[in-house]
């Protein structure tokens, strides 16, 4: 998530109540979490396991819990509590605005685009033209919509990541400050979900099509012309690269790439990456054949033992 205008440290410290280390004016142009940030933004970091990836991550700003040598060229805000921090961030740049209508005054419509009833469009949305939005669609604030694109019913794009930390009084949400952006010339089916980016962009590439009821979770990238077949739950910094083909009650593990030209059958657990090309089936996830062999020697090795 990028600032409108860029900020200095000094003031970033007093905004958290922080104390700094680095130039007062040191330049602070957005804020990103660790797989997403370039120079000039504010990472947060509040576990020792990853001290070293923060610091050496290309952020020039981290927000940590305990005070460190600063390395060269980079800023530290010193937070008791960096999550906290990292919230209050985001809420001052990014602040709710609640919708006083079902088409926000600040959405921007293209030519020759429908929208059906009882759609709400938030704050900042962008529409390209010649879309067809079906009824019950929800577009949250800051969406980007490409051209020639449909989506279904009851679908609803924007919604919170679905990020927690586990604290004694409960969990406790990072704040979603990113967007769902969809290409050009994709089709979205009836009651999907497609949760924005924490601080980055939720992406569905050009030409792709998804399926009824399928679930994509924050931050997760998916290339041009996939397949996505219905039941799908695709979890959040998912990269999927080009013409994937993934069919139906599929689900994926976090964090994980797959490769492209990929298929993936129906009913399979992605637990890890795969590389591109190959056809996968089962849980944990192999390729088909392989997992097909290995079912059919179980199937043989059972029946010669009952047959014993």
């Amino acid at each position: 998530m990028k600032f409108k205008n860029p900020q200095i440290l000094g003031d970033i410290a007093l905004l958290i109540n922080a104390e700094f280390i680095g130039s007062k004016t040191f330049e602070i142009l957005g804020i990103n979490e660790i797989h997403v940030v370039e120079k000039g933004d504010i990472v947060f970091v509040d576990h020792p396991k990853y001290y070293d990836k923060a610091l050496n991550s290309a952020a020039t700003t981290i927000l940590i819990n305990k005070k460190l040598d600063c390395p060269e060229g980079k800023s530290l805000l010193i937070s008791d509590d960096p999550f906290r921090d990292f919230n209050k961030i985001t809420k001052h740049f990014n602040p709710f605005i609640a919708s006083r209508q079902s088409i926000s005054d600040t959405a921007l419509i293209g030519q020759d685009t429908i929208i059906q009833p009882n759609v709400f469009i938030g704050n900042n949305v962008t529409i390209g033209s010649n879309c067809i939005i079906h009824p019950n669609v929800t577009i949250y604030d800051k969406t980007v919509i490409g051209n020639n694109v449909t989506i279904h019913a009851n679908t609803v794009l924007g919604a919170d990541a679905f990020y927690y930390k586990n604290r004694i009084t409960g969990y406790d949400k990072l704040i979603s400050g990113g967007r769902v952006v969809i290409k050009d010339n994709v089709d979205l089916g009836a009651s999907c979900t497609i949760d924005r980016g924490v601080t980055g962009d939720t992406t569905i590439g050009e030409g792709t099509k998804i399926d009824n009821q399928v679930h994509v979770g924050h931050d997760t990238i998916i290339g041009k012309k996939c397949l996505i077949a219905s039941q799908t739950g695709i979890a959040g910094c998912v990269i999927i690269e080009d013409k994937v083909t993934i069919w139906g009650q599929v689900g994926t593990n976090s964090g994980i790439t797959i490769g492209k030209g990929a298929i993936i059958l129906g009913q399979t657990g992605v637990t890890k990456s795969v590389a591109g090309g190959k056809s996968y089936f089962g849980t944990p996830v192999s390729e088909s054949r392989e997992k097909l062999k290995e079912m059919a020697g179980i199937k043989r090795f059972l029946k010669e033992r009952k047959n014993s």
